[in-house]
């Protein structure tokens, strides 16, 4: 993103993070949200733990970075007003960063959304705004946002998509509840959706999860690849 932050736009001008591979020379993309109090670079462990950053990688990480480290105010749970504009620009850095891809001839397929807690939400949210055949979206701890489950099903151009959803349901910020809301919205359009709940685990990622992402990431890789 470019030019200086407004009212209705708080997070114009915070730059993205760029790693991995360089753009002009990737074969696939990895949009990478950080979630609240978090920093872009503190979401890059989590792809070397997947093995996204190795020294031969394809693949041209752009995480998005929010303006005070948070993208929004309130909870995802509260009604969607009460976290605008923040939201509405939180989803154009998220759209941004999707574009900055395609523009140096990236396509969606190739490009996995990926993010951690209001990250996660983020991913998700955007791909239900922005329906279109994604390579991947990894929701680590997050679901749909708004006050309520999502009323209206998602569109049909998100069938196919691989989608995962794992969270701990001992997670104090996300609710069990909407993680499996979120699967079923996403199931309903015809995503191809891996849902893990693991027992007694709290807002935090553990290797399962990380196991998870890795296969995804090798399947956006393959595809790139042929």
């Amino acid at each position: 993103m470019t030019g200086p932050a407004t009212a209705g736009h708080p997070h114009a001008g915070v730059p993205a993070l760029f790693a991995g591979a360089p753009l002009d020379r990737a074969d696939h993309a990895i949009v990478l949200v950080h979630g609240r109090g978090g920093t872009p670079e503190s979401m890059l462990p989590l792809l070397k733990a997947a093995g996204a950053l190795d020294a031969h990688t394809t693949a041209a990480v752009i995480a998005p970075r929010a303006a005070d480290l948070s993208w929004y105010p309130d909870r995802f749970l509260a009604p969607v007003e009460r976290n605008e504009p923040w939201l509405t620009s939180a989803l154009e850095s998220v759209d941004a960063a999707v574009q900055r891809a395609i523009a140096t001839g990236i396509a969606r397929e190739r490009i996995m959304l990926t993010g951690f807690s209001q990250g996660a939400c983020l991913a998700l949210e955007y791909a239900a705004r922005h329906p279109a055949r994604y390579g991947g979206v990894a929701a680590l701890a997050g679901a749909l946002i708004g006050a309520e489950p999502r009323g209206q099903p998602l569109d049909g151009a998100l069938a196919g998509i691989p989608v995962l959803l794992a969270c701990g349901d001992a997670d104090a910020h996300i609710p069990e509840a909407r993680v499996r809301s979120a699967a079923a919205a996403f199931a309903t359009a015809g995503a191809v959706v891996d849902m893990r709940i693991y027992p007694d685990l709290g807002h935090t990622v553990v290797e399962d999860q990380l196991d998870a992402l890795r296969a995804m990431l090798a399947q956006v890789r393959l595809a790139a690849s042929l």
